[in-house]
Parts: C-alpha cells; sequence; structure tokens
C-alpha cells in the first residue's frame, strides 16, 4: 500500500525545513555541522553494512508477531528475512545517522523499542561500547534472528527483552532509573507513543536525548510528535522528517528545527 500521506508530509517538509546555515542555536548548529551531516565513513559501519548485505540474501522465512501498526508494504504472518530487511531495517543513511548520535552524545545506556533484525542495535553498540544496550522486540522469531547478527559481530554490550512493549517498557525503565538515549521505533501509534514519552518522562535528566520514529508516518505519528514538542518538558527538538530528536535542557528557550537530511 502506497503512504499518500508520507509522501505529502514530505514535500511539506521539504519546503520548511532548514540546513546548519539557517539556524541560529548554536548547541542546534554544532550539532547538524559535527554529526548530523557528517557523511565521512567510519570504520564500525563495515561489518555492520556486510550483515546487512547477507540478511537481504538471507531466504529463511520467520514467523511474524506483529504488536504495533503493521506494515505498509507486507502485513502477511510469515516473511522472508531478506524482505524484512528490505522493508523494514533503517536505510544506510538513516543507521549511521543514530550511530553518530550515539557516539556523540556518549550515553551510559541506550533504550531501543523495535529490535527488528538489530542492524540499529549493533550500530549503537559499536557507537557506545561502555553503555548498556537494552533493546525491546515484540516478535520472538525476528528477535532470534538479531541475537544471532549480535554473536556474528561479537557484539556484547547488548540485553535483548522480547514481549509487548506495554508490558516490557514500564520495567526496563524501572530498572534504569535514569535514562540517558530512548530511540522509539515500535508501535507506530498515536496513543503508543505519548505512553512511552510519558513512561520515560520521570527518569530523564538535562542531557537526555529521546528520539521517535516515523514521526510523519500517520496522521496519528505526525499529532503525537506534535504533542511532545508542546510538553514543557522539551526544549528543542530537531525535525529531521524520518526522525524527530527531543532535548530536555532546562533554562534554554523552547525551539523547534526543521532540517534537511
Amino acid at each position: 500500500m502506497f503512504n499518500t500521506t508520507l509522501v505529502t508530509n514530505y514535500v511539506k517538509h521539504l519546503a520548511k525545513a532548514k540546513t546548519r546555515h539557517g539556524v541560529h542555536s548554536p548547541f542546534v548548529y554544532q550539532l547538524i555541522d559535527e554529526v548530523i551531516y557528517d557523511f565521512t565513513d567510519k570504520s564500525e559501519y563495515k561489518n555492520i553494512e556486510n550483515l546487512r548485505k547477507d540478511l537481504l540474501q538471507d531466504e529463511r522465512f520467520i514467523t511474524i508477531t506483529d504488536l504495533g501498526a503493521g506494515s505498509y508494504v507486507n502485513n502477511q504472518k510469515q516473511k522472508q528475512v531478506k524482505q524484512l530487511a528490505k522493508n523494514a531495517l533503517k536505510s544506510k543513511k538513516l543507521a549511521q545517522l543514530l550511530f553518530r548520535l550515539a557516539k556523540h552524545f556518549k550515553p551510559k545506556n541506550i533504550i531501543e523499542l523495535g529490535t527488528c533484525l538489530g542492524v540499529t542495535t549493533s550500530y549503537f553498540a559499536l557507537a557506545a561500547p561502555n553503555a548498556k544496550v537494552i533493546t525491546l522486540e515484540g516478535c520472538p522469531q525476528t528477535a532470534g534472528v538479531a541475537k544471532e547478527n549480535f554473536e556474528h559481530l561479537a557484539i556484547k554490550n547488548i540485553e535483548t527483552t522480547i514481549g509487548n512493549f506495554d508490558h516490557t517498557l514500564p520495567q526496563i525503565i524501572e530498572d534504569t532509573q535514569q535514562l540517558d538515549f530512548v530511540f522509539i521505533d515500535g508501535n507506530h501509534r498515536h496513543d503508543a507513543t505519548i505512553n512511552y514519552f510519558n513512561w520515560c518522562l520521570p527518569h530523564l535528566h538535562e542531557q537526555s536525548v529521546m528520539i521517535f520514529d516515523d514521526i510523519y508516518w500517520s496522521t496519528g505519528m505526525k499529532q503525537a510528535w506534535e504533542q511532545i514538542k508542546e510538553h514543557p518538558k522539551v526544549s528543542v527538538t530537531i525535525d529531521l522528517f524520518w526522525i524527530g530528536l527531543v532535548f530536555f535542557k532546562e533554562g534554554q528557550a523552547k525551539e523547534h528545527f526543521k532540517v534537511r537530511f
């Protein structure tokens, strides 16, 4: 199914989005200049992108347990790994941006909702090798493939939790106490997204970063993004269309930026 909402919103985004030269906030300008627009190759990229190539050739079928908003591409219960790799994995460009963001902010912990096949999770783990990366996945068989990939890459700082996010996330938040870096990439519904945000809020601090995936995926996701932007604890947001970055810096004037990426 063709997502006309996404295409329409993308055209509107491009009409309003700026590059670093249109941004007057020193914090945001530096982040764009040094992190978002850093397209130089990194040594950590190679093994993960080789893994991606392998996954795109993986003909195994797995049973998908979809607890979220589903997919516009294929909602069948049985999917080949290569189908999932083609349609559900973050693009190389976006996954590597997430790597750079995690590396830049140096979090002690990273919470990821939506493991999928573990490519983005692996990028996080290599970006912050001293951090504890906790990734949550609703589908057991998808998580099983991801665990294979972590072992293949010899990554040791990932903890995988399987189950419905409504049940697993509250306990993870409680156990983690202080949240440094949170990536929300699962159950793309308005109410679920707002719930995840609200659950995290009491455990966030001035240096925390939250990243929301697919903020224009649907009308509901767009509404959730607007609500998050207006929350009084949110000081700065950066809308890259594909993802939205949220910061909680006390004493900083509230500003929202749309940036081309």
